[in-house]
């Protein structure tokens, strides 16, 4: 059936976030024609909680990253439509039916909603990403109390693979996930290379979902920091020409310099490091390796001030947090 949806969850451990949020897509208004639990090796019962639940399991055998277990269920895919959602997230009743309305538009490819806070529901967990020159991204409003400035549908570019709604042939038009990010940026990635290829989502303020974060791992643990650290330098070899490369070099220093600065606050610095080295070592690999559209210079800096645009727009109209109000500041002469 053309409407047909596959929601594909990848799991680590979690049993009762799993079993949460199956449930969730059980009470859909807009059935989901599959469950399809991607297992990387859990040791406490959640693939067979999900089985028990009426879920389809394919067992990974041991933690293969984010990016993996996500290709490993678009492979599976028998259908025409696929959400992407993590273990943690639970789903509003009516998340797939306006999302599929919001993507069977002509010229959308994919949809987003907004993601509250599961622990506080008056706060924003997330809306869509957006990235910065320097090749640092934002999740647009996370943090922020909800309010109209993320009640507006608009076109996006990148899709938050937390939860979002995506026509199954963007995969084969544009590849599949970049394994070697493993976990975290791998959707910004994909965001950005559908970007290059004029593939644009629609972001819908109604779909909601409910997200606890972090719950593998913690947004602070010193993996998590490395990961991020290191796919921020691999972004930037995959898609800066080295013409641009030269004309960004001071955004570059100053986003990912100042997100040390925030790691350090973490106490977690020495991860930041270990990441930009290995960044730094597989620099050359990710850029040769590289699966991506042809870029054109000009339209990559064009998509990229764009999308710069919206994190300054949001953050002067909610507040600047510290981070941005720096880099802006230190970046705008250079901008103009």
């Amino acid at each position: 059936m053309p409407n047909d949806v596959t929601v594909i969850v990848p799991v680590w451990n979690g049993r009762a976030l799993v079993e949460r949020l199956i449930g969730s897509v059980l009470a859909q208004s807009h059935r989901a024609a599959e469950i399809l639990i991607v297992d990387n090796g859990s040791e406490d019962g959640a693939p067979e909680a999900a089985e028990a639940l009426g879920a389809r399991v394919v067992r990974m055998g041991s933690n293969t990253g984010f990016a993996c277990a996500v290709n490993r269920g678009i492979q599976e895919c028998r259908t025409g439509w696929l959400a992407i959602v993590n273990s943690d997230v639970e789903l509003a009743a009516d998340w797939i039916e306006r999302l599929l309305g919001a993507a069977r538009q002509p010229g959308v490819w994919f949809a987003a909603g907004k993601i509250l806070d599961a622990l506080d529901r008056s706060r924003i967990d997330g809306t869509y990403d957006a990235l910065c020159r320097g090749g640092c991204a934002w999740r647009i409003g996370q943090g922020r109390e909800d309010g109209p400035e993320f009640s507006s549908d608009c076109e996006i570019r990148f899709a938050p693979g937390t939860a979002s709604l995506f026509r199954t042939e963007i995969f084969s038009r544009a590849g599949l996930l970049d394994e070697t990010f493993e976990s975290y940026l791998e959707d910004v990635e994909f965001g950005l290379r559908c970007a290059c290829l004029d593939y644009a989502g629609r972001y819908v303020p109604e779909a909601l979902a409910y997200h606890v974060g972090s719950a593998a791992l913690g947004k602070w643990h010193r993996e998590t920091v490395r990961r991020i650290s290191r796919n921020q330098v691999f972004l930037v070899a995959k898609y800066y020409p080295a013409s641009l490369l030269c004309r960004l070099a001071w955004p570059i220093l100053v986003s990912q310099t100042l997100w040390g600065l925030v790691a350090l606050r973490h106490r977690c610095f020495l991860a930041f490091l270990r990441g930009k080295l290995a960044g730094v070592m597989g620099f050359a690999t990710a850029r040769q390796n590289a699966v991506r559209p042809r870029i054109d210079p000009k339209r990559l800096l064009q998509i990229l001030a764009q999308s710069e645009r919206e994190i300054r727009d949001i953050q002067r109209r909610t507040g600047f947090d510290r981070y941005w109000r720096v880099y802006f500041a230190l970046t705008a002469r250079e901008a103009d």
